[in-house]
């Protein structure tokens, strides 16, 4: 077994990431053989769970790992504690101790618990069932402690993780109590092995062969028989009373007095083995006893001990005289103390007369991890210490804030601890605390608390950097609330507050800022500011590690590409989108996928088409509050008009409608109103599909649709006219292309057939050859005046391939120099022996512009050796040795 990866420290150990877990079960303790329990969990290996649950003490933990010592298969192992029910935490854990038995997960999944407060669960459990599978072993994996877990969202996880894991991997877990899962359901399929309380006692001879052979403490049959019947088999009973017997001199008269109830008992116990240990021991474990995980120098820097060396040689001490620690690793470096031990140390050294001071405890070992790069526990240290400008300065982390990171659950938890005197008297804790509440999507508070902050802020009359930092952030927040209100003109009045005030160093700030203008840009129609904005936040993020901003700033540049009608380009970005977003992706990244829908949709790809947006709309349900939902299954409904199916759309309209309704989506009714005149259209009901157009404010596009059906042309026009000169003054590509397409149709239909012709030349050129159904979705009118082009000679290739798709109503046509690749893997249209591939085909446009390749690198967030690497294959398959032979031998072939 491997152990997970981790950083090196000091040159002669090393410290784990992750929480300091390493993802390995515990060395085999010293213990006595119980083959039947061995046998029983042999024997369970053939259904999907092994359940060990009993009360604490009862030898769980030991048991499986005595088990898996002697058994030939691969075990994953993640010891669990309270600071896992976190769904972000928990499924990182398991994912970790996955891979360090060699199942192969992608980084990718790692990057959407960094980012994400609420996990895509089915998502993230079918991501990891897909290298399960694959994994070549039959293998066990093991969660020891499940009963620290209470969190919904990790129960559920777990409970589809075990109706779907394949034959090949078997989940034990143990537990003080039964976890919320299908338990009577697992029974009753014969899926489950159970092992509880009564199994696990320790029999008359167990007792006797630990009590002598283990301890070896020669002790009489019948003084055996009262210690197993007093404890009752209980094993932590029995290893205490053992410890306590150790050189005692009235062993008799002690086992005769040993009574009472475990809890009783235990106390009674502690007191005797911590007695007998040295002063210097029983110091060092209540000193150490706040710390979840115990190396030598951690120790030693929360013992207060000038040796570092000494924290090291205790933990020895401590392993060899069998004191309840546990490693955590091979190597002996990292260790944790039993639970049940460390909770009875922790109440010793919280009573007054114990004089430990728990708080510099944890003072001291918020030091030690911050010094040793681990910002995460520095934090957990410093709010446990309960010093919350310590708290609140690691919160705001070196350069990149935790929440940022992913780390929002313990933040949250801590910021729920606060009072609110103590939040009132610190604006950068108010303002920090909106930001966390922000993103983990608690909005309801964010307002008040930037107003408490405020106040505080308007009585210093000459703030200084800290202060006019706060003031920008204040404003940053409000312009990214303003986004999700859709409020154009106060986001920009926030973002260039915020940009105005905030400090140049505050990047992560700075950065979401930029992206919150580009979004104001975007709804105002400004697409040219919108991209240069979208652009420059990517970049940025990029540079700095802000995985969310960079994924938001790349969805926003391919809208604007698409909008632009660079099709080609937008599906490049779409895509690096979902490589950032990982696998499974974060929920925003639905908007990648309803992009790739609708070029797809555009390509008359419908099966694509359908593929992403199916994915959009999974993905859409796991966003709060957000009006994503509707877009994709807007689309849908569309996409199976498209298709004919007629009751399918209908039905995504009604449920559309209803979702809109019930959560107030007032901007969406438009979107959806113009989807059912189109319905109605189809079922050729003009009468329903007028009533519903003046009972809705349709987009000026649909209306001018409507028209052009109602026979209508001169109004259709009138509309049509004004739009177009509209977008061409604006630069919107896409309106104008759809806007001449319908000018085309309403001069046809006004038998005008000069000017129809010359607006369909038009508005092929527009098309570049990549739109399809912008044309073919106008039916026969469009086909007889793609017919009159071929015959006058008007962009016949354009216009021949255009109306061979609406003859044979094939989604497999494509437009032409798309970059799609067919099912081959070859790009369509490409008269090569070895086709250019897309990213090729897209360095290649950009070389025929006069990019330079330091230029074409920062368009495509590519290294310049990769950039060179592109060319020198684009010469090889163009067989040119020069960049203008390249731009020539392309457009010889048609590929430009």
């Amino acid at each position: 077994m491997t152990a997970f990866n981790r950083l090196p420290y000091n040159g002669d150990m090393t410290i784990p990431i992750v929480s300091t877990k390493l993802y390995i079960p515990p060395s085999r303790p010293k213990v006595v053989a119980r083959p039947h329990l061995i046998q029983r969990l042999n024997e369970g290996l053939h259904r999907k769970l092994t359940l060990v649950s009993a009360a604490t003490g009862f030898g769980k933990t030991t048991l499986v790992s005595e088990w898996l010592a002697g058994i030939n298969r691969p075990a994953a192992w993640l010891s669990l504690d309270e600071g896992d029910n976190d769904a972000v935490r928990f499924l990182t854990g398991l994912l970790a101790a996955l891979q360090s038995i060699g199942v192969d997960l992608s980084e990718g999944i790692f990057d959407v618990l960094r980012g994400s407060h609420s996990p895509p669960v089915e998502s993230i459990v079918t991501a990891i069932l897909h290298p399960i599978i694959a994994y070549p072993n039959d293998f066990i994996l093991v969660l020891d402690d499940c009963h620290v877990i209470e969190d919904n969202l990790i129960n559920r996880a777990l409970a589809m993780l075990i109706e779907r894991m394949p034959p090949s991997m078997h989940l034990v877990m143990t537990t003080r109590h039964d976890p919320r899962l299908p338990l009577p359901l697992l029974r009753v399929r014969d899926q489950l092995t159970e092992l509880r309380s009564d199994d696990l006692r320790f029999t008359l001879s167990e007792t006797t062969g630990f009590l002598n052979g283990v301890m070896g403490l020669r002790l009489a049959p019948h003084n055996i028989e009262l210690l197993e019947e007093r404890t009752e088999g209980w094993i932590a009973g029995l290893q205490l009373a053992a410890l306590s017997l150790q050189g005692h001199q009235d062993a008799a008269g002690f086992i005769q007095s040993f009574t009472g109830s475990h809890r009783f008992v235990l106390d009674y116990l502690m007191e005797e083995v911590l007695r007998k240990q040295p002063v210097s021991v029983q110091s060092f474990l209540l000193h150490t006893s706040v710390l979840d995980r115990l190396c030598g120098p951690l120790c030693s820097a929360v013992a207060g001990d000038a040796d570092t060396a000494a924290g090291s040689e205790t933990l020895a001490y401590l392993e060899r005289a069998n004191l309840f620690l546990v490693p955590l690793d091979h190597e002996r470096q990292w260790y944790r103390y039993h639970h049940l031990f460390a909770e009875l140390l922790r109440q010793r050294a919280a009573q007054a007369d114990s004089g430990i001071h728990t708080a510099e405890l944890h003072s001291r070992a918020s030091r030690w991890y911050e010094d040793n790069g681990l910002e995460v526990e520095a934090f957990l240290h410093a709010a446990s210490a309960g010093d919350i400008d310590r708290a609140a300065r690691l919160m705001e982390g070196r350069g990149l804030p935790l929440h940022f990171r992913g780390v929002i659950n313990p933040v949250l938890h801590w910021l729920h601890s606060l009072s609110e005197d103590e939040l009132e008297s610190r604006p950068s804790l108010c303002v920090m605390s909106a930001s966390v509440l922000l993103m983990a999507g608690q909005v309801a508070r964010v307002q008040q608390l930037l107003h408490t902050a405020e106040a505080v802020l308007d009585e210093i009359h000459s703030p200084d950097e800290d202060m006019k930092d706060l003031i920008g952030h204040i404003a940053a927040i409000r312009a990214t609330i303003a986004v999700s209100e859709q409020r154009p003109e106060t986001i920009i009045a926030q973002s260039q507050r915020a940009l105005e005030y905030l400090r140049p160093t505050n990047l992560p700030v700075r950065t979401s800022t930029i992206w919150t203008l580009g979004c104001a840009y975007e709804l105002q129609g400004d697409r040219a500011s919108a991209g240069r904005a979208y652009t420059e936040a990517a970049s940025i993020s990029k540079r700095i590690g802000h995985t969310l901003i960079q994924v938001l700033s790349m969805i926003g540049l391919g809208s604007v590409q698409e909008t632009d009608n660079q099709l080609v380009l937008a599906v490049d970005t779409y895509r690096k989108v979902l490589e950032l977003a990982g696998e499974p992706p974060i929920p925003v990244a639905c908007e990648a996928h309803l992009g790739l829908a609708r070029i797809y949709y555009e390509w008359n790809d419908m099966e694509r088409a359908e593929h992403h947006g199916q994915l959009s709309l999974q993905l859409s349900r796991q966003l709060d509050r957000s009006d994503r939902f509707v877009a994709s299954e807007l689309f849908l409904a569309r996409l199976a008009l498209a298709r004919g199916q007629l009751a399918e759309t209908v039905a995504l309209l009604a449920k559309s409608e209803h979702f809109i309704k019930q959560h107030q989506f007032v901007n969406r009714l438009q979107d959806w109103a113009a989807v059912q005149v189109l319905a109605l259209l189809h079922q050729g009901d003009i009468a329903a599909a007028s009533a519903m157009a003046e009972g809705h404010d349709l987009p000026p596009m649909s209306k001018a649709k409507l028209r052009l059906v109602q026979g209508d042309a001169e109004a259709a026009l009138a509309l049509l006219d004004l739009l177009g000169e509209q977008a061409e003054k604006k630069g919107w590509a896409d309106i104008r292309l759809r806007a001449t397409v319908l000018q085309s149709l309403a001069h046809s239909q006004l038998k005008s057939n000069g000017p129809a012709l010359q607006l369909l030349r038009e508005a092929l050129t527009l098309g570049h050859g990549s739109f399809v159904r912008t044309f073919t979705e106008e039916g026969e009118p469009m086909a007889a005046l793609l017919r009159e082009a071929i015959s006058s000679g008007i962009m016949p290739e354009y216009a021949g391939r255009l109306l061979a798709s609406m003859n044979s109503g094939q989604a497999e046509v494509q437009p032409a120099n798309s970059g799609q690749l067919r099912s081959s893997g070859a790009p369509i249209g490409q008269p090569l022996i070895d086709p250019l591939s897309e990213r090729e085909l897209e360095v290649l446009r950009l070389i025929a512009e006069g990019l330079s390749n330091h230029e074409i690198g920062e368009r495509l967030f590519l290294a310049l050796s990769t950039v060179k690497g592109y060319i020198r294959t684009i010469f090889d398959k163009l067989q040119v040795k020069r960049r203008t032979e390249a731009v020539a031998r392309a457009r010889q072939l048609g590929l430009l």
